[in-house]
């Protein structure tokens, strides 16, 4: 993903781009300084060793990759389908294409943890099959975008397509209390208090931040550089 940034420009001309992008940046060192505090400030887990500190990218990757990016592509697709607004269309793509690389995190971090508290590296379980099922689906959405050339034949079978593709997150949420697996249950978002000592929350807590910042200083850039993409192709087509 390009790390231009479209400005104004006269028209008739395409947008020109910022060679970098202020909020990326800055997203980007709050990421360095979470990893930095959870790998050098932050308690060590008395069970699992420092292992667990994979949890401080793994947990915020999910909750990226899976609830925003498939909840932003799920709201777009389902948006554009009635009202047909090619802003809405990009929109969707972007959500798509940082989803999966957010759930490519998820799928590599996971086998990594896996081996050290499990003693493999993969467990054909609900929760896992599952994401990477959706994974796939996702990276069948992209693909699918790429073989259509019609703009309004894309993004209305994207849509659907995407529409479609997010009904596997509530699924995915509810595994771990629909089947039995070794998946563990929730540690923070429980009806009692969080399961993590205070130190380990304040860190996963930043971590999610620090996520989030990411997440939308991408989608940023990414939308911004689908909007040049579309300009030139319209300048093209004319």
């Amino acid at each position: 993903m390009a790390s231009a940034t479209a400005t104004s420009s006269a028209p008739g001309t395409l947008p020109e781009a910022k060679a970098i992008d202020g909020f990326l940046v800055l997203s980007l060192l709050a990421v360095l300084a979470v990893c930095i505090r959870a790998i050098w400030f932050t308690p060590v887990d008395a069970m699992l060793g420092a292992a667990q500190k994979i949890f401080y990218m793994h947990v915020p990757a999910a909750i990226v990759g899976l609830y925003v990016s498939c909840g932003l592509l799920a709201i777009a697709s389902i948006l554009y389908l009635w009202i047909k607004d090619e802003r809405l269309d990009r929109l969707a793509e972007s959500s798509a294409e940082i989803g999966l690389l957010f759930m490519g995190i998820v799928l590599v971090t996971g086998p990594v943890w896996a081996r050290t508290s499990w003693g493999t590296w993969w467990v054909w379980e609900a929760r896992i099959t599952s994401t990477l099922f959706l994974w796939l689906l996702v990276l069948g959405y992209l693909v699918l975008r790429g073989a259509v050339e019609s703009q309004e034949n894309r993004a209305r079978l994207s849509a659907v397509m995407g529409s479609l593709a997010a009904l596997l997150v509530p699924f995915i949420h509810l595994t771990v209390k629909l089947f039995r697996g070794m998946h563990p249950g929730p540690v923070v978002l429980k009806p009692e208090k969080p399961s993590l000592p205070p130190e380990m929350l304040l860190t996963f807590l930043l971590a999610n931040v620090a996520y989030l910042m990411l997440f939308f200083a991408l989608l940023r850039v990414r939308m911004r550089w689908a909007a040049v993409r579309d300009a030139r192709a319209a300048m093209e087509g004319a």
